[in-house]
C-alpha cells in the first residue's frame, strides 16, 4: 500500500514538474471527432496512456481528455510560408489549431514560427492554376484528406483564402482527345476519344461525339453525348432546322491542349461567350462536369429555383443545386422548380446559354469569375441565345423553348386564396367582407380544405355542402371566377372513388419494382402518382377533369405539389440501395438523399422507358403540358388559366407560376420582385408572390405594403397557409381596405396595358414584368437594381420594401419621366433620388415616349371591359410618343392564331395624336368608346379639335398636362386629335 501511494506520488511529482502544455497536443483529430478511451470515471493522463491513448485537455466541456489517437500529427513537409493561424489569441492550443479549418499543427521550438499556420506547400508551386481558377475535385464530402484527393489525380494545396478547394483538378487534366471532325449539313460533328487515368466518381465514358447546329443567326447548339451508347436526353423538342443558318452571329472552335474544350465567340465584337477550357471536363456515367470562363465585368444571372436575394449573382464561391423540391424559399436551397439556364450581360451585350439537362444539378460560381456545372445523368445539350439585347434573349429563348401561355383577361384581376377558409360558411364571409369595400376582386380559390378528406376531384359534403351552387353565385351574381387546386397524389384507398379506380385500370401510376410507387402526401390513406408522360394519363386526366367540372364549374386549375411531393422519403417501404438511389455523387442538394420528400430515383415512368432519377425534375413540366388540354376539355371552350409550382424550361407555353410557399417577412416582401423578373426571364411571365406571405403571421403594415406591391405582380394573389390568421385586404379594417383597393384600382385602370404586354409576349417572347437593365443596358446602374421594375418598357414601380419607411430611394434612367398621379416630369435623371412615399402610396412613374391604353377600372373585370378606355400620353424630350392596344373576347382559345381580335397603335408628336386600326376581326369592341385622353409633357395649346370638331378639354400650365374628356367616339373609329 505504501509502495503503491509512493509510486502515485512520485508520477503526481514528476506531472508537476513537467507541466502540461495544451499546446503540444499530438493529434491532428478535431474535438468533435475524438472517441472516448476511458468512459469509466477515474480517467488520467497516466492510466490515459497505459491503454496506448492520447491524453489531451479538451476547449469544450463534454469531450473526453482520454481518446483514441485516430489521426496523430503528422507536421508537412517542404512548408517555406507559414502565416499565423491564431493570430490575436491568448491562449492557444493544439485543439483549437485543428478545430479550424485551414490550418496546420507542427510543434517547433528550433525556430520562430507559428505553431498554427496557415500554408503554402512547396508542392503546389509547381501548379500554375490561379486560386480563382480552380475546379474543386472533391467537392461530395465536407471531409478531403491528400490521399484521397491525389487518388483522382488531383492536386492537393490548402490556402487561407476563404472558400476555395484545397482539392481541385490540375491544368494538365487530362480526359478527352479530338479524334476527328467533319463538316455537316447542320453544322460539324467532333468526335472524342477517353485518354484518361483517373476516375472521379463513377465510370468514363469512352467515345462521345459533340454534334453542332447552327439553328438560326441568332441560335446555336452544341450537343455533347456518348458515342456507342443511348442516353437519356429531355424531351422538349426545340426545332432543328435541316441545313445550317446562312449568316450565323457566332463562331465555335475547339481544342484539346491538354483536354477536350470548345469556345464560342460573338463575330461583330470578338466576345468569348463560352471558354470550357478551364480544367476538369468530365463525362463518367453518373458525372458530368464542364466549366466556362465568364468575361470581366460580366453580370450572370438566372439559374433557378433559388430565393436568390440579388437579381445579379454574387460570383464569390456561390453553389446552386438543382433538384425539385417541396420546400419553402430559405435561402440557398433547391426548391420547386429546375431553370438550368443563364444570362450574361457583358460590354453592352446580352446572351443567354440553356444547359439542357433534368439530371440532379450543381452550379458553382467563382470570382474568376467562371460557371462550373455538374450533373449525375443525361447529356450536355447547350443552346446559346446571342441576344443581344436582353429582351431579344428572352424572344430567342422563348422561340426554342415555347413562348408563353396568353392569360385570359380575367387572370388578370385580383385574386384571393386561403388554405384553412374550412367550411364554405368562412368563404362565403370573406368574398362578402371584400365586396363590402368595393375592393377589385376577380377570383376566388378553393384549396385542399373544398376536398373530401383532402382527395382530388372531391368535395366535402359537410363542411362545404352547397359549394357548387355558390360557385354559381360567384359567377352569375357577382362575375367573378373559381379556381380549384389539385395535387397529383391519388388515394388508392377507398373504394368506389373513380379517380383511382379509373387510373389503376388504366395502370397510369409511377412504378417502382413493379408496383405502384406507393407515398404518403394530403390524403389519409397510401397514394400513387400519375404517369403524365403516358397518353393514358392524359386520357384520364381529362376525364377527370370534366367529370368534376360538371359537378363544380370552376375555371382555372391550380396544380401543386408536384415536385412531386412526398411526406415519406422514397416509398413507404423505402427505396433500394443501389447507385440510382444513392449515386456515387450526390449534388448539394437539401437533404442526406435525392429520395427525400418525393419518390425513389430507381422509380420508373413511360412504361418502364424513363427512369424517376432521369425525369424527376420534370414532374410538373409534364403534368402541366397535360392539363390545358385537360382544362380546355372541361372548360367547353374557354381559355382558361393553370397555376403550377414545380417549372421547367418551356413550361411557361402552358402554365403560370407561383414563388411558393414564402415567409410573412419584410426581407420575402423584397425578394419577391427578384423571383419574380428571374420567371419573365424564364419564360413565365404569368407570375407572382403569395401577397402578405403564406407561412407566420402577417401584420397591417406588412401587408398593407404588400398589397401595393403585389398589385403590380402580373399574377397578383394574396393567399396565406393553414393556422395563420386571416390576411385579405378586407379583413384588417377600412384603412387597409381602402390602399388596397387604390392600389387595385390602378392595376384595374392598367389591365389594357397589361394585357396588351401579354400579347406580345405570347407573340414574341418579350417579358413583362421587366428589370430596369432590359430597357436601359448602356447604364451599368442598372444592372443590379432589383427593388425597382417595369411593365414592359413604360411604367416604371418603386415600392416600399423596408419596415416603418415612409421614402423610397428610386433610382431613374436618363431619360424622360412622369409622375403617373400628377402627370409632372420627374426632374431626376440617370441618379437616385428619394421619394416620398406615405403609407398609402406608392410611386408609379410613366417612361416619356410611350403611350399607354387604360380603362375605367370596377370590381370585377366583366365590368371594367365594359367601361370608357383612355389614353396615357407621355411624350418624351422630342415631344413624340407612341404605343398600342391588343384587344379580344378575352377567354376564348387562340384569337390571336386565328385573327379573332382588335389591334390599334398609336402616334403622338407635340400637337397631336393619331390612332390606327390595323385588326378589327372582333365584334366585341363595337360598345367600347373612348372616354378620355392625359397628354404628359404638352408645352402649350389654347384649343383641341378631334376628328375635326371642338373638344372638352383642361390644360394645367404649370404642370403641362392636357386632359381632353367626353370624346365618346368608338374605339374602331381612327382618331386624330390636334392642340
Amino acid at each position: 500500500m505504501a509502495q503503491s501511494l509512493c509510486f502515485l506520488l512520485i508520477c503526481f511529482s514528476l506531472a508537476v514538474v513537467r507541466g502540461y502544455d495544451i499546446y503540444r497536443c499530438p493529434t491532428e483529430l478535431k474535438e468533435s471527432e475524438r472517441e472516448d478511451c476511458h468512459p469509466e470515471p477515474g480517467a488520467s493522463e497516466w492510466a490515459c496512456h497505459s491503454r496506448g491513448c492520447e491524453w489531451c485537455e479538451a476547449e469544450t466541456a463534454g469531450v473526453p481528455w482520454c481518446f483514441h489517437n485516430t489521426n496523430p500529427m503528422e507536421c508537412p513537409t517542404g512548408v517555406s510560408n507559414k502565416d499565423d493561424c491564431l493570430v490575436g489569441e491568448t491562449s492557444p492550443s493544439a485543439a483549437k489549431c485543428v478545430n479550424k479549418d485551414a490550418c496546420s499543427y507542427c510543434p517547433d521550438e528550433t525556430t520562430s514560427d507559428p505553431w498554427c499556420f496557415y500554408h503554402v506547400r512547396d508542392e503546389c508551386k509547381a501548379d500554375t492554376t490561379m486560386e480563382f481558377e480552380r475546379i474543386d475535385c472533391h467537392s461530395d464530402v465536407e471531409t478531403v484528406t491528400k490521399s484521397s484527393c491525389e487518388n483522382r489525380g488531383c492536386i492537393w494545396c490548402p490556402t487561407s483564402t476563404d472558400n476555395v478547394p484545397w482539392c481541385y483538378f490540375p491544368d494538365n487534366y487530362r480526359t478527352f482527345v479530338i479524334t476527328g471532325q467533319v463538316n455537316t449539313a447542320k453544322g460539324s460533328r467532333v468526335t472524342l476519344s477517353y485518354q484518361g487515368t483517373n476516375n472521379v466518381h463513377s465510370v468514363p465514358v469512352d467515345y462521345l461525339t459533340v454534334d453542332v447546329e447552327y439553328q438560326t443567326d441568332t441560335r446555336l447548339r452544341v450537343k455533347i453525348y456518348d458515342t456507342d451508347s443511348v442516353r437519356y436526353e429531355v424531351p422538349l423538342a426545340i426545332e432543328s432546322p435541316s441545313t445550317k443558318a446562312s449568316s450565323p452571329e457566332y463562331s465555335i472552335t475547339f481544342g484539346d491542349s491538354p483536354n477536350f474544350y470548345f469556345k464560342v465567340t460573338r463575330n461583330s465584337n470578338s466576345e468569348i461567350m463560352f471558354d470550357s477550357s478551364l480544367s476538369g471536363f468530365t463525362f463518367e456515367d453518373q458525372f458530368i462536369q464542364i466549366a466556362t470562363r465568364l468575361q470581366q465585368g460580366s453580370y450572370l444571372y438566372g439559374f433557378g429555383e433559388t430565393e436568390h436575394h440579388s437579381l445579379h449573382h454574387d460570383m464569390n464561391w456561390k453553389k446552386y443545386s438543382q433538384w425539385s423540391r417541396d420546400n419553402p424559399p430559405d435561402g440557398n436551397i433547391n426548391i420547386y422548380g429546375v431553370h438550368p439556364y443563364y444570362t450574361v450581360v457583358n460590354g453592352g451585350k446580352t446572351h443567354g446559354v440553356l444547359i439542357l439537362n433534368s439530371n440532379a444539378q450543381d452550379v458553382e460560381l467563382s470570382p474568376l469569375p467562371y460557371i462550373n456545372f455538374r450533373t449525375i445523368g443525361g447529356i450536355l445539350d447547350f443552346y446559346f441565345f446571342l441576344g443581344p439585347t436582353p429582351e431579344n434573349v428572352v424572344s430567342q429563348y422563348t422561340e426554342a423553348v415555347g413562348r408563353p401561355y396568353f392569360p385570359p383577361y380575367w387572370a388578370l384581376g385580383f385574386q384571393l386564396s386561403r388554405w384553412g377558409y374550412n367550411s364554405l360558411a368562412t368563404l362565403e364571409d370573406t368574398v362578402d367582407r371584400m365586396r363590402s369595400y368595393e375592393i377589385p376582386f376577380d377570383v376566388q380559390y378553393g384549396d385542399i380544405d373544398y376536398m373530401d378528406q383532402q382527395r382530388d376531384f372531391t368535395y366535402d359534403p359537410i363542411n362545404y355542402a352547397g359549394l357548387p351552387a355558390y360557385v354559381d353565385t360567384l359567377h352569375d351574381s357577382y362575375r367573378m371566377k373559381y379556381i380549384i387546386i389539385l395535387d397529383p397524389c391519388i388515394d388508392s384507398t377507398v373504394s368506389n372513388y373513380p379517380a383511382f379506380d379509373e387510373g389503376h385500370t388504366a395502370n397510369i401510376w409511377v412504378m417502382n419494382n413493379g408496383a405502384p410507387a406507393s407515398a404518403k402526401v394530403w390524403p389519409p390513406g397510401t397514394c400513387y402518382f400519375p404517369d403524365y408522360f403516358l397518353d393514358a394519363t392524359q386520357d384520364w386526366w381529362t376525364k377527370q377533369c370534366t367529370d368534376f367540372h360538371d359537378v363544380i364549374d370552376y375555371d382555372g386549375l391550380w396544380i401543386d405539389m408536384n415536385e412531386p411531393a412526398n411526406f415519406v422519403h422514397g416509398t413507404e417501404e423505402g427505396c433500394p440501395d443501389n447507385s440510382l438511389n444513392n449515386p456515387p455523387y450526390k449534388p448539394s442538394t437539401l437533404g442526406s438523399v435525392l429520395a427525400e420528400k418525393t419518390t425513389c430515383p430507381d422509380s420508373t415512368q413511360d412504361n418502364g422507358k424513363q427512369l424517376h432519377y432521369d425525369v424527376h425534375s420534370l414532374y410538373g413540366w409534364s403534368q402541366a403540358k397535360q392539363t390545358v388540354p385537360a382544362m380546355r376539355a372541361a372548360l367547353n371552350g374557354k381559355r382558361g388559366i393553370s397555376i403550377s409550382r414545380s417549372t421547367y424550361p418551356g413550361i411557361g407555353q402552358w402554365a403560370g407560376h407561383w414563388l411558393g410557399d414564402n415567409w410573412s417577412r419584410w426581407s420575402n416582401l423584397a425578394y419577391s420582385i427578384i423571383g419574380s423578373l428571374e420567371f419573365n426571364m424564364f419564360g413565365i411571365p404569368y407570375i407572382g408572390a403569395d401577397i402578405c406571405g403564406f407561412n407566420e403571421d402577417s401584420n397591417e403594415e406588412l401587408c398593407q405594403r404588400w398589397m401595393q406591391l403585389g398589385a403590380f405582380y402580373t399574377f397578383s394573389r394574396n393567399h396565406n397557409g393553414l393556422g395563420w390568421r386571416e390576411q385579405d385586404p378586407a379583413v384588417w379594417g377600412p384603412e387597409v381596405a381602402r390602399v388596397s383597393r387604390e392600389s387595385l384600382e390602378i392595376r384595374y385602370t392598367l389591365l389594357p396595358y397589361l394585357y396588351t404586354l401579354f400579347y406580345h409576349s405570347h407573340n414574341n417572347g418579350s417579358t413583362v414584368m421587366r428589370p430596369l437593365f432590359h430597357e436601359f443596358l448602356s447604364d451599368e446602374n442598372t444592372m443590379t437594381i432589383h427593388e425597382q421594375f417595369l411593365w414592359g418598357p413604360a411604367f416604371m414601380i418603386s415600392p416600399v420594401l423596408t419596415q416603418g419607411t415612409t421614402h423610397v430611394n428610386a433610382y431613374f434612367p436618363n431619360t424622360k419621366w412622369y409622375d403617373y398621379y400628377t402627370g409632372i416630369a420627374e426632374p431626376t435623371r440617370g441618379s437616385y433620388t428619394i421619394l416620398s412615399a406615405p403609407m398609402d402610396y406608392i410611386p408609379l412613374h410613366v417612361r416619356g415616349g410611350y403611350i399607354l391604353p387604360t380603362q375605367e377600372s370596377a370590381v370585377t373585370t366583366f365590368y371594367s371591359r365594359q367601361n370608357p378606355m383612355g389614353l396615357i400620353v407621355a411624350l418624351d424630350d422630342e415631344g413624340w410618343a407612341e404605343g398600342d392596344l391588343f384587344w379580344d373576347e378575352g377567354d376564348t382559345p387562340e384569337t390571336i392564331e386565328d385573327g379573332y381580335y382588335y389591334y390599334a397603335t398609336f402616334i403622338a408628336d407635340r400637337s397631336s395624336l393619331s390612332t390606327s386600326v390595323l385588326i378589327d376581326n372582333y365584334r366585341g369592341v363595337d360598345y367600347l368608346v373612348w372616354g378620355s385622353i392625359k397628354v404628359y409633357g404638352v408645352e402649350s395649346t389654347g384649343y383641341v379639335t378631334v376628328n375635326g370638331a371642338p373638344a372638352s378639354f383642361s390644360f394645367n400650365g404649370a404642370t403641362q398636362v392636357l386632359e381632353i374628356t367626353d370624346i365618346h367616339i368608338g374605339i374602331t373609329t381612327p382618331l386624330n386629335i390636334y392642340w
